[in-house]
């Protein structure tokens, strides 16, 4: 199968589940499933994107605190929603800001891009190898016997998510928990990653607009680390009508 064709069948094969849609209406995503990219170190492009988001985040943080920043909001609240607590398990964009204010981790070009593009456009974003997936990504509300592949103490194990909580998933398992707060160890990107899944994650008071820009962007920057780079994306949001 063409790369491109089987990039679309998978994005267009992404599923959010009704009840997740029940607990926020408001809730959009893009996915991004993208291919050759070509793996190294932290550049000198990945660095001024760093830099770039570090001064972004500094100048946000200096005038309002973390939590009320308006999406950092909002994720509160959904967290809230399905019983998480925001202060002990923050979602992602959260959890960059607050390191932000001291440096973001230089990982390697692919993650320093996809950091500096969450806390540049204030969403979280997630980023996963799909090497490691089987089937399509599917956001729902879990049962709770659900494996989620994960490491306490430098020892791998394996966890389960609380019932009701909202979790990303695909036909192996919990890929990330609490919507946007923990990965896997199945699916995380690694210094070999060539081909990947990005989740933009978006709720009011964030426009489509702004979802799309930073999808945009996201996608520009990904087109420029690979000579033929291939990628697929798909805005996912609740249909008119449907309880």
């Amino acid at each position: 199968m063409n790369r491109r064709i089987a990039l679309q069948h998978l994005v267009e094969s992404s599923r959010v589940d009704a009840e997740v849609f029940q607990l926020r209406p408001d809730y959009r995503a893009v996915v991004i499933a993208v291919d050759g990219l070509v793996p190294g170190p932290s550049d000198q492009r990945s660095e001024a994107l760093l830099q770039a988001a570090e001064a972004h985040s500094r100048s946000l943080l200096g005038q309002t605190p973390v939590e009320q920043l308006p999406h950092v909001a909002a994720w509160r609240d959904a967290y809230r929603s399905f019983g998480a607590k925001p202060q002990r398990t923050r979602n992602s964009l959260e959890g960059l800001l607050r390191r932000a204010v001291t440096g973001l981790p230089r990982v390697n070009r692919l993650t320093d891009l996809y950091n500096a593009i969450s806390v540049l456009h204030q969403i979280p974003l997630g980023g996963e190898d799909l090497a490691g997936y089987v089937g399509a990504p599917r956001l729902l509300r879990a049962i709770g016997t659900e494996p989620f592949d994960t490491a306490t103490g430098g020892t791998e194990t394996t966890e389960h998510p609380e019932p009701g909580e909202v979790v990303w998933c695909d036909d192996a398992g919990v890929t990330c928990r609490r919507w946007n707060w923990r990965q896997g160890r199945r699916t995380q990107l690694s210094d070999s990653t060539t081909t990947a899944l990005f989740i933009l994650d978006a709720l009011e008071p964030m426009s489509d607009d702004a979802l799309q820009h930073a999808a945009d962007a996201l996608g520009s920057h990904l087109d420029q680390l690979g000579p033929d780079v291939q990628r697929a994306s798909l805005l996912i949001r609740a249909e008119p009508g449907r309880p």
